[in-house]
């Protein structure tokens, strides 16, 4: 397990399937934690779980302050910001891009592309200032997805804001690359989460089939588990991986070197 005593991490969708499991991956790796979804009962049961190192700000990421106020309680609750793990996201049913509605499209782009923008307005100008003033760097890791790299047919609007945010996090990698802060993508294919989950339990009596195309241009022909998810997404934070940013790395079993 890496080591994130003392460290203060922001994330962002913490009572999903990722987000759940990066907060108990974080708290039992000794950082401190401000968590942050719009699910607020469920937000509050998952800080108490993890204990009084972690504290919870309910809201919607599509509001800028939010990202302004999570940024403010991690500096007067800890003291300092060193990691933002910017996670919260929603998807949009399967459809092609013409019946695609102008509300949900809307609604995708707020939430998983500006979401994301807030975050880092918010957290850039703070890691900078502790790196200026103390010489200690941070890092920012932005969950996107495998559709941010390649095409998603049936999920355009998804794949656009995705692509995004893969334009988000190079663009500000450089901007930031000596100011003291690593910039990083994340890009999952499906994984065992309840956005996949859910999906495949409307098939119903067809779920296997349902899987099994969803699955049908992954190379390794599978979900990836949360776990694997996790994996990659501790890397990207770890002050270890000192020298890496600007990068989106595919946990995708293949897909984007097929």
């Amino acid at each position: 397990m890496a080591d994130f005593a003392g460290q203060v991490v922001i994330l962002t969708g913490a009572t999903g399937g990722f987000g759940q499991a990066a907060a108990r991956y974080f708290a039992k790796a000794g950082a401190r934690l401000v968590i942050s979804d719009l699910a607020s009962a469920r937000l509050d049961a998952l800080a108490k779980e993890l204990g009084d190192q972690t504290v919870a700000v309910s809201g919607d990421i599509s509001d800028p302050e939010l990202s302004e106020q999570l940024v403010e309680k991690a500096l007067s609750e800890f003291g300092r910001l060193d990691i933002a793990i910017n996670n919260a996201g929603i998807v949009h049913d399967m459809m092609p891009l013409p019946r695609t509605p102008v509300d949900v499209a809307r609604k995708i782009i707020d939430v998983d592309l500006m979401g994301v923008f807030y975050a880092m307005r918010a957290q850039l100008p703070a890691l900078e200032k502790r790196f200026r003033e103390s010489g200690e760097t941070g890092a920012i890791v932005n969950v996107a997805s495998v559709a941010g790299v390649v095409a998603a047919p049936m999920l355009a609007v998804y794949s656009a804001a995705k692509h995004g945010v893969v334009g988000l996090t190079k663009s500000a990698a450089i901007e930031y690359a000596r100011r003291g802060v690593r910039v990083n993508a994340l890009c999952p294919s499906f994984a065992r989460t309840p956005m996949a989950t859910d999906f495949l339990d409307k098939a119903g009596k067809d779920r296997d089939a349902a899987e099994a195309a969803m699955v049908q241009a992954i190379p390794m022909r599978r979900l990836a588990e949360v776990d694997e998810v996790i994996a990659g997404l501790i890397y990207l934070a770890d002050p270890a991986s000192s020298f890496v940013t600007g990068q989106t790395l595919q946990v995708d079993g293949g897909l984007s070197a097929a």
